[in-house]
């Protein structure tokens, strides 16, 4: 399959922790779309006792044999001398050019499901840098460095892959944090941004069935969290390859800049943009009052009786968070 002549043929980017998960279905996306992807990770080669495996090595393979280009980086990303060494390396290799950042690396997914409905008091004290480090403090430092690239050129786009627990609780206390932390970094370095013509978004997947959910799920060890059930949630998840088709779209989008600043969710921008999963189904929006109450027990017996055509008005979502 070639990827030559795609929506993106030409841009450069830059997707965290892409070795597995939404980074690596976003790497593939844009590989696929022509872009040269830059791929970050701490797994150059899986190990043979890994439950869910992914790699760097695995990610570029796949990119390749859809015609992308790949350029493996071998990062950790708690390490701010490798993170300057990446966007050394790619204002290096190209020329000064950065056209998309996608942050995306998260080390805390074995950590979260360990201590699943663990009161935050009782977690171990390290869990706030757990969640965080990668997770926030890393995507302030990637945003910085591809600012430094993008501003100068007047155009360029960074992506916070961030989740709707920036509006409400799930899994516990420094997950929320984080997430809502993520979207307030979009919203006001997209101020300073904006006069640059560069355009930062924070994009909110829906339930994704990545390797590791489908691997916790399998053995039984994604349970009840805040009344939601976790198993039921993920009956019609998204792939790990629709969040990128989202980035695809949102990437060569001639009017980006009216999005900046704000959340984009993936599957709105299905319908927006006119794409579908990967195995051709539509998915169906968080602001779908139907689905959304589907989602917990409590309110199942409503969301049975609910027209499945009424959305949530984002305004109104936005309400649910405002603590006044």
């Amino acid at each position: 399959m070639a990827a030559v002549g795609g929506k993106l043929a030409g841009k450069v980017c830059i997707v965290t922790g892409a070795t597995r998960g939404i980074g690596k279905g976003i790497a593939l996306q844009l590989g696929e779309a022509g872009a040269t992807v830059y791929i970050t990770g701490r797994t150059l080669v899986a190990a043979k006792d890994d439950e869910v495996g992914g790699s760097l090595t695995d990610t570029a393979r796949q990119i390749k044999e859809r015609g992308g280009k790949c350029i493996p980086v071998q990062c950790d990303h708690t390490k701010d001398e490798e993170i300057q060494q990446l966007f050394d390396k790619v204002k290096r290799e190209q020329d000064g050019q950065l056209d998309i950042l996608v942050n995306n690396a998260y080390n805390a997914v074995k950590a979260i499901n360990d201590n699943m409905n663990v009161p935050f008091w009782e977690h171990p004290m390290d869990m706030w840098d757990t969640v965080n480090n990668v997770g926030l403090r890393n995507h302030y430092l990637c945003t910085a460095h591809a600012a430094r690239m993008m501003v100068p050129r007047k155009r360029g786009l960074i992506v916070n892959i961030s989740s709707f627990a920036g509006l409400t609780y799930f899994f516990n206390v420094p997950y929320g944090i984080g997430k809502e932390a993520c979207d307030r970094m979009v919203a006001d370095c997209a101020v300073e941004l904006k006069k640059h013509n560069v355009a930062m978004i924070s994009l909110w997947p829906g339930p994704v069935m990545t390797e590791q959910v489908t691997y916790y799920l399998s053995q039984n060890k994604l349970d009840v969290v805040g009344g939601i059930n976790i198993k039921e949630t993920f009956d019609d998840a998204e792939s790990i390859e629709y969040p990128g088709k989202a980035v695809v779209c949102l990437g060569s989008d001639p009017n980006i800049m009216k999005k900046t600043g704000r959340i984009q969710l993936t599957a709105d921008l299905g319908y927006e943009y006119g794409f579908k999963d990967i195995d051709g189904r539509e998915k169906v929006s968080l602001r779908n009052l139907k689905h959304s109450m589907m989602i917990s027990p409590k309110t199942r017996w409503i969301g049975r009786l609910t027209p499945g055509f009424i959305y949530i008005p984002k305004w109104l979502l936005a309400l649910t968070g405002n603590k006044f």
